[in-house]
């Protein structure tokens, strides 16, 4: 059987960061109860994520997409409560910078987004984060995630986590290759399906495609 494989946008252009950004989404995966796993591509800028996985789709390989929105998802491209029927190609297609066409015979839910972006998923996690920077972490700085992290912007996101980490003691302030992969394995995935839906639809298609 030909394992899943994961195209992920991140990891930058080094090995390390690259071997940092699968070891983090891989940690991410186990932690959120799926035992088996896929194999974790790391692709660097998102637009290499998505010709990496157009070359595997074209091959014939079983491999779904993993990118940030970078914006925020309209409506009418997640309506509904049933998640599996949302268009995340519909918003790839249509955001300025990617204009992304939809591979033939490829379904929707091979296609998963980071709303808004990866960050989002560690401001879902407060505790985890306080926890990991130590003293100085200024919990307060974090906007309030109840809700929805999906509502705030990348922008705001990266702000908030530069003033949260400003003064800790024992680690530097939040930087995305020294950081962010390390969160991403230590983070609770219930915090984050709780606080973004997209992340709950990510994890529950991965499980079907695994164990299904």
């Amino acid at each position: 059987m030909v394992k899943l494989k994961l195209y992920v946008e991140g990891g930058g252009d080094s090995a390390a960061l690259k071997a940092a950004c699968r070891q983090g989404f891989t940690q991410f995966i186990t932690n959120a109860g799926i035992g088996q796993r896929p194999r974790v591509v790391a692709c660097g800028s998102r637009g290499d994520a998505y010709d990496s996985y157009r070359t595997a789709i074209a091959s014939g390989e079983d491999a779904i997409l993993l990118v940030d929105s970078e914006a925020p998802v309209a409506q009418q491209h997640q309506q509904g409560q049933d998640s599996s029927e949302w268009q995340p190609w519909q918003h790839l297609k249509q955001r300025p910078g990617d204009v992304w066409d939809k591979p033939q015979g490829v379904p929707d839910t091979d296609c998963h987004l980071m709303v808004q972006c990866m960050e989002s998923w560690l401001i879902a996690d407060p505790v985890t984060l306080k926890a990991f920077f130590g003293q100085g972490f200024r919990e307060n700085q974090l906007p309030v995630t109840a809700n929805s992290v999906e509502s705030v912007g990348k922008q705001q996101v990266y702000s908030a986590l530069a003033k949260a980490t400003k003064v800790c003691k024992t680690k530097a302030q939040y930087g995305k290759g020294e950081h962010s992969f390390k969160l991403l394995g230590k983070i609770d995935p219930a915090k984050v399906t709780a606080a973004s839906p997209w992340a709950s639809r990510f994890v529950s298609e991965l499980k079907k495609k695994m164990e299904g």
